[in-house]
């Protein structure tokens, strides 16, 4: 991919709206769906959420942790999944949050950004909790294979707020300090950088300059209580560039392959009235 992934995720947006619809076979919803909580089921939903949604969403974000424990047959529907959702159209993001040092982060890029993996995916959540420096394997194989990374900035977990609105002699807030890095990554990047943060929709007040010229991820829309009307307050002039992330809110209407779009274009449709895209 020449392309640089901000790029082809701006396209995405203009072109299907701005989504980014979960994949998470969780041991509830697959019962919700009729299905068995095995191999055979995770095969089932994720073949269908790809067939419903992989042609019309911007992009989809399976989480790795919910096919990492089938073990290596899980993976091996992962891979496929990645594969097929990748030529369907959509842009995949995986969800891994992975974070280490050294040759082990480079392995961890290695696994997701690298064309010659199988999970070869578009873009890969991470961890810079081990110093943003550590992240450089992963930001390096990014750049160079067309990719993008989302690094955890200011989550929708309330246990997150020990550590990231934590502040250094400089009076800077951890979760500060990680947006001032991606901004530097993505410095005269057009029309979008590649390299984007995690910030919960959930946040009362995002309390931090989010202008990173990046796409912000935003979880926590739907069950965990968030609504697309809250994305302008929270993320301000950068709503633009918000990515809103929903999972049960839309995979509660599978398996139906007609619920699962009419669900995901409300969405769609709700980030359009709020001012967005």
């Amino acid at each position: 991919m020449t392309t640089p992934f901000g790029a082809r995720l701006r396209h995405a947006m203009d072109e299907r709206g701005q989504l980014c619809v979960g994949i998470d076979p969780h041991a509830e919803l697959l019962t919700a769906w009729g299905l068995g909580d095995d191999l055979a089921g995770l095969e089932t939903f994720s073949r269908t959420v790809v067939e419903a949604l992989a042609d019309r969403v911007a992009v989809l974000k399976p989480q790795a942790a919910f096919f990492e424990r089938f073990g290596s047959k899980g993976l091996a529907v992962l891979e496929t999944t990645v594969a097929e959702a990748r030529a369907a159209g959509a842009l995949v993001l995986m969800d891994a949050k992975r974070g280490d040092i050294g040759s082990t982060m480079a392995a961890y890029a290695q696994a997701f950004l690298s064309p010659a993996s199988p999970l070869f995916s578009d873009a890969v959540t991470v961890s810079p909790y081990l110093g943003f420096g550590s992240l450089r394997p992963a930001l390096d194989l990014a750049r160079a294979n067309g990719c993008g990374v989302f690094a955890l900035a200011l989550t929708s977990n309330p246990e997150g707020f020990e550590v990231q609105r934590a502040t250094g002699p400089d009076g800077v807030s951890v979760a500060q300090q990680v947006l001032n890095r991606l901004a530097a990554e993505n410095a005269g990047a057009e029309p979008l950088g590649s390299f984007g943060a995690v910030v919960g929709a959930t946040l009362a007040d995002a309390g931090a300059d989010l202008a990173i010229n990046g796409p912000l991820l935003a979880p926590g829309i739907g069950a965990q209580g968030a609504t697309m009307a809250d994305l302008p307050r929270v993320f301000g002039a950068s709503v633009r560039d918000v990515v809103p992330s929903v999972s049960r809110d839309v995979l509660k209407y599978g398996p139906s392959v007609t619920g699962l779009r009419e669900a995901a274009q409300r969405f769609v449709d709700q980030v359009r009235a709020v001012g967005g895209m």
